[in-house]
């Protein structure tokens, strides 16, 4: 079981950046898939989340309305758009698969002017 995340990079402040996470391993149609952040000094902080069924997300009060999670069950990958990115965004982004307790690799996002 493995995940792989990318897309992160740096960004100006109202900047848009989209995050890919891909599975293998296992089929993520199964499950619930998350994306979480960890900032310099702080603790991690789940951001965002989207059911097996793809119906139901749920965010952060941080990131609501100016992010959204999706998945594409046929390419075994979750994604994270995020617009409107702000300075307080930049941190490093891991996907997890909670009921495997499977983390990626993080893929930093720097949000600056």
């Amino acid at each position: 079981v493995q995940l792989v995340a990318s897309g992160g990079g740096s960004v100006q402040p109202g900047g848009s950046l989209r995050l890919s996470c891909v599975a293998s391993g296992f089929t993520i149609s199964a499950y619930e898939m998350r994306w979480y952040r960890q900032a310099p000094g702080k603790e991690r902080e789940l951001v965002g989340l989207i059911d097996s069924t793809g119906r139901r997300t749920n965010y952060s009060d941080s990131v609501k309305g100016r992010w959204t999670v999706s998945r594409d069950n046929r390419r075994n990958t979750v994604y994270l758009q995020m617009s409107n990115l702000k300075p307080e965004d930049t941190a490093v982004y891991y996907c997890n698969v909670p009921l495997y307790d499977c983390w990626s690799q993080g893929t930093q996002v720097t949000v600056s002017s």
